[in-house]
Parts: C-alpha cells; structure tokens; sequence
C-alpha cells in the first residue's frame, strides 16, 4: 500500500494534512497527518470519507449543455466554443460590466479559487464584495485593530481561559476544541458563550446562554465590571490604546439591571465571567457564525476589546488571514487589472439578478443557489432567459442545475494545489492523488483555455509556481516556495501581535475612523425585535455548508424549539410544524429541547424542509451596515403546527 499526502482545501478554520492510502491504484482510506502541530493527525467526519464523495454519484463527468428543461452531453471542444462566443458576443453588446464571476471558497485552494479569477479581473467582469461570510466582522475589527489578525492558534493548548463566543469550535473547528481541551488537562478552564447548549458548551466549565444579538450588552458587562472594580492595566492602556476615556464614559452609562434585561444573564454571572478574564492568561475565540446577524459587526467589536482593556496584544481569535504576508491581490490579479471594477453584494445578489443588469455569470466553487439568502430571488434571476449561466463545478449542486452551460470540475484529490489557512500558519502542497475522473478539467486550464481564445493571456496566463513565488516573497518563516513545490511543509510569518494599522496606531477603543464610514466610534446595543421567534442556524459535524449530502444523506429537516415554546403552541415532539414570515415558509420537524431558550429556533444550516424547499427562503437578504454581511441569524419567523407525525 502506498500513501500520498494532500491538503483538505474545504471552507474550514482547520485546512488539515492528509494522507490518502491507495491500494492496486484504488483509494482505501484518508488519515489525519501528524506533520501539522495544529490539526494533529485527526480528521473530522468529512475528511475520513472524502473518497466516497469523489466517487459520487452526483458527479458532473462530462460537458453539459441545457436543452429546454434537460441536459445533453457535450464534448469540451463544442462546450469552449459555445461559451467563448456567447461571452463575445455579451461583451461586445453589453459591455464587461454586464458579466458576473460568483465564486467563494467550496475550495480555498489557490489554484481553483484564487487564481482562476485573474481571467475575469482582466476581462472587468463585476464581482461581488464577497460578504456572505466573515467581510462585517474584518470590518468591525478593523475599526480598533487595523488588519484582524489575532494569536497565534498554538497558544490555544497553554491558555488559562479559553472563551468561546458564538463559537461551537467541538463541530467547526474540531482541532481547536482539541487544543482546549488540552489546556483544560493543565487546569484551564472553557466558557462558552451562546444562546444554544451547543456541544463545545457540553464540554465546558461554564456556560452562558444569552439572548441572541445581546452580545454588546454582555461585553460593556464584563467592561463595566473590569473598570468599576479597578482591574485595568492602566499601563497598557497608556502605551498602547487610543480613547479609554471615551469608552470609559459609555461603560459608566450601562446600569446592571440593564445588561440583564439585553442578555437574559444574571449580574451575578456577569461578574463570574469577568473575574475569569482577570485572573489567568486568556484568548477569546469570537465565532464567525455569531456575526452573521443585523448587529453582529456591532458584537464582533465590542468583544474584542475586553482583551485590550486587561493588557493583552491582540487577545482575541477571528481570522488570521490578515496576519500573514502573501500577497492575495496579485494572486487574484485584483491588484495589477487597470479596469474599473463594478462591486455588486453578494448577500443581496438575488436583487441584482433579477434586474437584468447581468447578461453572464460565471460561477465557480460556490452553490449560491442554495446558500444565498432570499433564495427564490437568486433563482428567478439565475433562470432569467436573458442571461446565460455557466456552473464549472464537481457535483450537480442546485446551481448546476439552473444553468445554461456546465463543466465538470475535478475534487481536490484529482488535481495539484496550494491551501493557505485563514487559522493557522503552515502551508504544504496538496498533491494530485488520483487521475481526473471522466472529463473534469480544473479551473486553471479552463481559464488559461479562454484567456487564450479571448486574446488576454498576458498576466492572466503566468505560470502557477512562478505566480506562487512572487505571491509568498518575503512571506516564509521557515522553508521557501520551491520547498513547497517538492511537497515539504513551510511555515509563513506572522505580523506581530504588538502592531495596530490603525490611525494612531494603537488599538482604538473609540474608533477614529468610524463616522467616515457612517458608524459610531464605539459599538452600539441595539432593541431586539419584540415578537416572533429568532430563527438561527449553524454548522453540523457531517456537512460543509450543502456539501456531503451524497455522503451522508440529506441534511436532517428539523428545528429545535423549547419545551415551554412548545407547550403554549401545543407542538409535540416529532409534530410538523410551519415556519414563515413574509418571504415564504418551511415545513420542518420539532424536536422538543431545553438546548435553545424561549423565542428562539435552531435548525442544521442550509438544509432543505421535508417537502425540499430550502431553509434559505425565509432567510432575508439584508445586509449589515459594517461589512455589508448577511443577517441570516437575525431572521424573525412565526411558527404553527401543521399535523401530528403519525
């Protein structure tokens, strides 16, 4: 038996090493590889059975046209020459503008992801701002931090106290949880912060369940306490923060009754929680989840100042993309295209769809179809008949299916790539495993394949390792990018904890920089919604986002309501209940729980409702007001029972 390693490129905090055994040229099995200090040589449920997804059923194998409501198989010659002179003919009628490339991170490899979109920057297709997942709380840190890069993760397994806020690391990120956990032998302790009993929360020393969105209002708690009792580090503060005194007067505004009627949390706790942060080193692992709501931007910034106000340089976990020094804009071709740009949301892309303004999408790594909020707009405007769709992709997503043109994709196991984290700081290659099946052709040779017929090779064809070489300069700790090529591991630097690209270049607790951008300096605590219950949804360990559903079978339809809900509604367990507001409705299956408090509703994210009528129907395509980012746990719904499960 041989072994080959590779890199999971899924859109996970952990990108973990993997060794793949083959047998007579047959895939056996995926291993956890030890190499990697951070993912430490386990697998989550998806790695170990990444085989079985390559060879899917639901694989797209071959070239597909759509003929009225089928598809029909077609060579790649005759798919290349429809898709080159319909695009001609767009541009020349339309303009570049007209043209959308909706990609996002299904794959986080260089070469499948980032790469490929130097064809369209260099074409000036427009392009979405890419906030459907962590853009408003970047945003929010930036405000106070500069660039939003927190610790180093390995720190995780010697920390005194490790918080978890919206974070159910024990399902999202696995490795992390391990490393708490083995800072938890040493006599560490885990909070967990959130309005559910999640699973890291099971493994917690303490746990608080606040009411959804009151995130600020327990963080000026913790605050208050802090200042109140005298516990600052007036030091740090003076050599290394701008405008405490103003964050001091909004502290001193906040009455404890107050923050109990936001968060749902006794004083009481509140005190408990902040004397925790006072007394051993600490790191806060603020959840990217939790900032998908109407002031989750607002959140994001106010946790992040509880670590600076105690002396502590960047004590805080969000991403770290922003801490290394690869130069994504060149490996995007976002920084060398000399064409105007248009930047459309990419939350609220279905309102643009259905416009007509976009005449040609091009979508890769990325099921919008599924995953975009308000999802019969993005359909209706994927289906319009005056625009041409193209889906390049490994599987017959929902999006596949609504579109004009597919083209079969290659698995990460059927081609070569480079996975940068967003987490942690070690990069290997990630090597072919296994010949393409049928005629899947990556991302790059489709795009240098149109670059060539549409006379625009130049930059966009530059060859991927020299491309690599350029990108990581100046970027390694240890190794170099032809050590990478040969398949070692390097490590990448990571920007010191003590430098702030603010401003003043401190960490500013009044941000200084806010009401340019239409904000408020310090972060505000909004009024719930009054009525209704707060719909949220989150991460399960089988699926990422609409992924492994061919694996695993379909996402289960059911929401978690609490027993009390329950009894007012006369919902029993197991009942089909109906939850809707003004966008549509879903039909899913109760599941009586004390997990989720009163007014609140928890269901696996992104499924489909027992009659196949995606979660996303009923979710709104607001946008934040930092960051432009999605809502989605903010959604206000009604439930009613519709019948017994017999």
């Amino acid at each position: 038996m041989s072994h080959i390693d590779t890199v999971c490129p899924r859109d996970c905090y952990d990108t973990c090493f993997m060794s793949v055994s083959i047998r007579d040229n047959e895939l056996v099995r995926t291993m956890g590889d030890k190499d990697n200090p951070v993912t430490q040589g386990f697998l989550c449920p998806r790695g170990y059975r990444d085989i079985e997804r390559m060879y899917s059923p639901e694989r797209i194998l071959y070239p597909h046209k759509r003929v009225g409501d089928e598809f029909e198989r077609i060579s790649w010659d005759d798919a290349l020459f429809l898709l080159i002179e319909k695009l001609k003919d767009i541009l020349h009628t339309y303009g570049p503008q007209s043209c959308l490339q909706l990609d996002c991170i299904g794959n986080m490899g260089l070469f499948s992801s980032q790469m490929p979109q130097r064809l369209f920057y260099a074409l000036g297709f427009t392009q979405t701002d890419r906030s459907i997942c962590s853009k408003s709380g970047h945003d929010a840190l930036s405000l106070h931090y500069g660039l939003t890069y927190g610790i180093d993760l390995e720190e995780l397994s010697d920390m005194g106290l490790t918080v978890y806020w919206g974070f159910n690391a024990a399902v999202s990120a696995p490795h992390f949880h391990r490393l708490s956990v083995k800072a938890q032998k040493k006599g560490g302790s885990i909070v967990v912060i959130d309005p559910r009993d999640t699973e890291t929360a099971q493994s917690a020393d303490f746990s608080i369940q606040l009411a959804p969105g009151s995130d600020v209002a327990l963080a000026y708690g913790v605050l208050k306490y802090v200042i109140d009792n005298d516990l600052v580090d007036y030091a740090f503060i003076d050599e290394h923060t701008y405008g405490f005194d103003k964050l001091q007067e909004e502290v001193s505004t906040w009455k404890e009754d107050d923050i109990e009627k936001y968060t749902g949390v006794a004083w009481g706790t509140v005190v408990e929680l902040a004397d925790l942060y006072t007394k051993t080193n600490n790191v806060t692992m603020i959840g990217i989840g939790m900032q998908k709501s109407l002031y989750g931007a607002e959140a994001v910034r106010a946790i992040s100042l509880i670590p600076a106000v105690l002396g502590v340089h960047r004590g805080f976990y969000y991403s770290n993309c922003q801490g290394f020094y690869v130069d994504m804009a060149y490996v995007t071709g976002e920084s060398i295209t000399d064409n105007p740009i248009t930047v459309v949301s990419q939350v609220s892309l279905g309102d643009y769809l259905r416009t007509g303004t976009c005449k040609f999408v091009y979508i890769h790594n990325t099921n919008p179809a599924a995953t975009l909020p308000n999802q019969k707009a993005v359909v209706k405007g994927l289906q319009r008949e005056d625009t041409f769709v193209v889906v390049h992709d490994t599987h017959w997503t929902e999006t596949a299916k609504t579109a004009d043109l597919v083209l079969p994709a290659p698995t990460f196991l059927e081609k070569e790539d480079v996975v940068v984290s967003y987490s942690h700081k070690y990069v290997r290659k990630s090597k072919k495993v296994v010949e393409p099946l049928g005629e899947s052709k990556s991302e790059l040779w489709v795009t240098a394949q149109l670059a060539q017929q549409l006379q625009c090779d130049g930059w966009v064809a530059e060859d991927a390792w020299d491309l690599i070489e350029k990108a990581f300069q100046g970027a390694c700790d240890t190794g170099s990018v032809q050590d990478l090529k040969k398949g070692g591991m390097i490590t990448l630097k990571m920007r010191p904890k003590n430098e702030y690209q603010t401003p003043t270049k401190r960490i500013e607790l009044y941000a200084t920089k806010a009401e340019s951008v239409g904000v408020s300096p310090l972060p505000k605590q909004y009024v719930p919604p009054e009525s209704g219950f707060i719909f949220l949804n989150s991460a399960t360990k089988k699926y990422t986002h609409t992924q492994f559903q061919d694996v695993y079978g379909p996402m289960p339809s059911i929401v978690f309501i609490n027993i009390r809900d329950a009894v007012i509604h006369n919902i029993q367990d197991t009942d089909i209940v109906e939850l809707y507001n003004e966008l549509g409705s879903i039909k899913l299956k109760a599941v009586l729980s004390v997990s989720v408090p009163q007014n609140v509703l928890w269901a696996p994210r992104q499924g489909k409702d027992i009659e196949g009528t995606p979660q996303n129907v009923i979710i709104p395509d607001t946008t934040q007001k930092i960051g432009g980012g999605p809502v989605c746990n903010s959604t206000v719904v009604k439930i009613r029972k519709l019948r017994e499960n017999l």
